[in-house]
């Protein structure tokens, strides 16, 4: 893999540093309701200080019109909270590249910092449109791309800035393409993936990539029903993609020739409708009643999957194994993250779902690495060049 250029290469002392952090964090009322993003960038920001940069900060959050200001999608909120992390004052621009982002911007003294306002704010922004970055990189000298869960976003302060600015990535950007590309490059073997979520669609090019390198696929999640389906398998009322079985026979058929083991669940809890009071029951594979639906992987699966996971030296796991937000489907998910803290080899959680269900069952601290980034995270196990990354390399 290319080196990728990072902030410790940069001069950056007494330098208007812009720099692209992921604070799409959860709001209440105004209040940060999780800082687990913000705490991510703390390590970037505090070298850039450390080392007297001019600091602004940038993020979107949420997904405004991208008509001007929105109140509820203010990052006013974010500075607050940053300010009390920091034990320093975060000054607030009220726009993006407008008056008063450029006269704070210019007022910035060495060590300080200044959050601009959501720069979703402009529709420009997702457009990565040259008039909008072009006065963007006008704030600043140098450029510090933080933001790995939109580094496959090709938008103006993702990608487009590196165009016009140099380039570098901060910490978190680097750990986690040196970490994703480790684990692609030279996997310690066996390498072990589980891939869960709802949609084969959106993790075939990421089942063909892992069947290059894995030497075991765990299959769970809705996506399963589509690959029972191309068993010739009944699946009742479950999720399935009817144009995605002939895909799904084929990956079947490719990860036998590839001397990949791809295991699939052999039992799964029904229900007889989508809700927490649903009627369930736990029936093999070959069992599901035609009037109910698969929410989740059953305990044999958790077992079959778990004897898996412990002889693994490498675990990769995206995607949920069934509706664990719901308390009578969440034991498949909550059993495969018990296997996975419990082994000994590297654990590596591809973001979105899965890093969810690994806080929501109180296992973060148990995992080696946490992606903060899901979509971003699976392009690159794709094989995707992600437009973000591509600017910081040399």
């Amino acid at each position: 893999m290319p080196n990728i250029r990072t902030i410790e290469q940069a001069d950056v002392t007494g330098k208007r540093v812009l720099c692209r952090c992921d604070f799409n964090v959860p709001l209440k009322d105004g209040v940060v309701t999780d800082d687990l993003r913000i705490q991510a960038a703390l390590p970037t920001i505090k070298y850039l200080l450390d080392h007297n940069a001019k600091l602004i900060l940038m993020s979107h959050l949420g997904r405004p019109e991208g008509t001007g200001y929105e109140e509820k999608f203010s990052l006013k909120p974010v500075a607050a909270h940053l300010a009390k992390v920091l034990g320093q004052d975060v000054v607030m621009a009220a726009d993006t590249i407008g008056e008063d982002a450029k006269a704070k911007a210019a007022a910035l003294g060495d060590g300080e910092v200044l959050l601009l306002e959501n720069v979703r704010f402009d529709k420009r922004e997702k457009k990565n449109d040259e008039s909008f970055t072009s006065e963007l990189a006008k704030l600043g000298e140098v450029y510090v791309n933080d933001a790995f869960g939109a580094a496959h976003r090709k938008h103006a302060s993702t990608a487009g800035l590196a165009d016009y600015l140099p380039a570098y990535a901060g910490y978190l950007m680097e750990r986690e393409i040196a970490t994703l590309k480790g684990m692609l490059d030279e996997p310690k073997h066996p390498f072990v993936a589980i891939l869960g979520g709802s949609k084969v669609s959106d993790k075939i090019g990421v089942i063909e990539s892992l069947m290059k390198k894995a030497d075991t696929i765990l299959v769970g999640g809705g996506m399963c029903f589509t690959f029972f389906l191309a068993q010739g398998k009944s699946i009742g009322t479950s999720l399935k993609e009817e144009e995605q079985v002939e895909t799904a026979k084929r990956l079947l058929q490719k990860a036998e020739e590839a001397g990949v083991k791809l295991l699939l669940p052999v039992d799964v809890v029904v229900a007889d409708k989508f809700a927490e009071d649903a009627a369930t029951k736990t029936v093999s594979v070959d069992e599901i009643p035609d009037d109910m639906m698969g929410l989740d992987v059953g305990p044999e699966t958790v077992k079959l999957f778990a004897a898996e996971i412990e002889k693994a030296a490498t675990v990769f796991w995206n995607g949920p194994m069934g509706v664990f937000e719901m308390k009578p489907f969440e034991a498949g998910t909550k059993g495969v993250a018990d296997a996975v803290a419990a082994t000994a080899g590297q654990t590596i959680i591809g973001g979105g779902d899965s890093a969810a269900a690994v806080k929501q069952f109180k296992m973060s601290d148990q995992m080696d690495f946490i992606s903060t980034g899901g979509g971003a995270s699976m392009e690159l196990v794709e094989g995707k060049d992600l437009p973000g990354v591509v600017p910081l390399l040399d």
